[in-house]
């Protein structure tokens, strides 16, 4: 049986000039020990989440990055941003927004600003949770790798797509 996921069609995604942090510290922390329990164990789960007081201490974090959000009436049910470089550095959807296509809007949205500012290649350190999404957008796999969070290792795949078309063919970075 084919596993249907409803599109939902009553967000908008945007710039945020003025971010919520609170808002945003809470999407992070909720996604990571919701929807990231699936392929992580509990103590790798707790030191990511955690992560999100260095969010909160460092406010100019989203500043210094193209910050999209995903907004259903007031809520953030999602966001995502880029650097000036073309790294995707965070994407974090809902838990309730899950598989409703907030996830795919919002990374068209980061990929078509990379594209008007002549980045010619995204580059992801894409979760064992986010890796399947991001391949089914045309990433290439470039190395899987663990990274040390508080003396943890966490899994994690470093991932990159092409955005400029005159280069053609999607490959792997060497």
């Amino acid at each position: 049986m084919k596993k249907s996921h409803k599109k939902f069609s009553d967000f908008r995604v945007e710039k945020e000039e003025k971010i919520d942090l609170e808002e945003i510290v809470q999407l992070f922390y909720e996604t990571i020990q919701t929807v990231n329990r699936k392929d992580y164990s509990q103590e790798q789960v707790e030191v990511w989440s955690n992560r999100c007081e260095n969010l909160r201490k460092n406010k100019t974090f989203f500043e210094k990055l193209y910050t999209v959000v995903a907004v259903e009436g007031e809520k953030i049910i999602g966001y995502g941003n880029i650097d000036r470089t073309g790294y995707l550095d965070h994407l974090f959807v809902h838990k309730d927004f899950q598989n409703q296509g907030v996830a795919t809007a919002i990374c068209d949205e980061l990929e078509q600003h990379a594209k008007k500012f002549g980045i010619q290649k995204i580059s992801v350190h894409a979760s064992i949770t986010a890796k399947p999404f991001f391949e089914g957008r045309g990433y290439v796999l470039e190395k899987g790798q663990q990274v040390e969070l508080e003396g943890v290792k966490l899994t994690n795949f470093g991932m990159g797509k092409f955005i400029d078309f005159r280069i053609g063919k999607m490959e792997k970075m060497e």
